[in-house]
């Protein structure tokens, strides 16, 4: 539809974090100069594994999808610094138990519903609160920035306790922070 008929395409699959990691796949193409533009988009149907019985889950997560269009700009500007990690060790604190090449789908995987989300919500809120800040201060690092030099922080919006517990271990007034969990939920 936008006339990009030679453009390469292809998914990702991140979770949560699925826009940053395409964000940054993006910017390496336009810094390697191998593409001029990019376009990113970020899509979750997280309705479709949902228990809706299960009030640890159902109430913290919903459908929703971003685009962004990017590409180069004036040295100083635009993705400065970013963090990227995993930690298998938390797998089980937010697991989809069957329906993937793994454990793929049977009579009993379906009747015991483990090809929805599960998750140790409280376990999660911890590593979330930690990671968040050793995130943002590892990106600030990679591009020379501190964090008297943050005008705007836009976190994740799983949880505005998570944020809120972020900001403070990154010593930021509420403030500087965009919060519109309220209006959008974990989108």
């Amino acid at each position: 539809r936008i006339g990009a008929a030679s453009a390469a395409a292809f998914d990702m699959e991140a979770g949560c974090t699925g826009f940053v990691y395409a964000l940054a796949t993006a910017a390496q193409f336009i810094a390697s100069g191998t593409y001029r533009y990019a376009l990113v988009i970020g899509a979750e149907t997280i309705s479709t594994i949902t228990d809706w019985e299960d009030r640890n889950t159902c109430v913290l997560f919903g459908d929703g999808a971003g685009a962004a269009v990017i590409g180069p700009v004036e040295r100083g500007f635009g993705l400065l610094g970013l963090d990227l990690g995993a930690d298998g060790a938390g797998a089980g604190l937010l697991s989809l138990p069957a329906g993937g090449s793994a454990s793929p789908a049977t009579e009993s995987t379906v009747k015991n519903k483990q090809h929805f989300i599960r998750m140790d919500g409280s376990e999660v809120f911890k590593f979330a609160v930690r990671i968040m800040g050793d995130t943002v201060l590892n990106a600030l690092e990679r591009a020379g920035l501190t964090r008297e030099q943050i005008d705007v922080l836009v976190p994740h919006q799983a949880n505005v306790r998570i944020v809120e517990g972020a900001l403070k271990r990154l010593q930021l007034p509420p403030e500087k922070a965009i919060v519109n969990i309220e209006r959008y939920g974990n989108t």
